[in-house]
């Protein structure tokens, strides 16, 4: 298992529908991403309280379905700027680091 590099996006307070609409960037060689995976948390941070997991989705070779397909899409479309949507499924996880 490779290095894994966290982006965060800002956060949004006092709402129960926040909208993120950021961009990140990777530095990694396009030849190398078929062996990669983007896995995106949403966690929900309340002072003096535990967090709560309220979702991910992960793009990449072991992914299924739509998100496979997007997965493809991409490899297939170097340095094209692909837009999807995604459900966030709402499986136990742990921790938040």
């Amino acid at each position: 298992m490779g290095k894994k590099a966290k982006h965060k996006t800002q956060i949004k307070k006092k709402t129960l529908n926040p909208e993120f609409n950021e961009e990140f960037f990777y530095d990694i060689k396009h030849s190398d991403l078929a062996k990669k995976s983007l896995d995106i948390s949403v966690w929900d941070y309340d002072i003096g309280k535990s967090n709560d997991y309220i979702g991910g989705c992960q793009l990449g070779i072991t992914a299924k379905g739509e998100r496979l397909k997007h997965w493809y899409e991409c490899l297939k479309n170097k340095d094209k700027k692909i837009e999807r949507w995604h459900t966030l499924q709402n499986e136990n996880h742990v921790a938040s680091d």
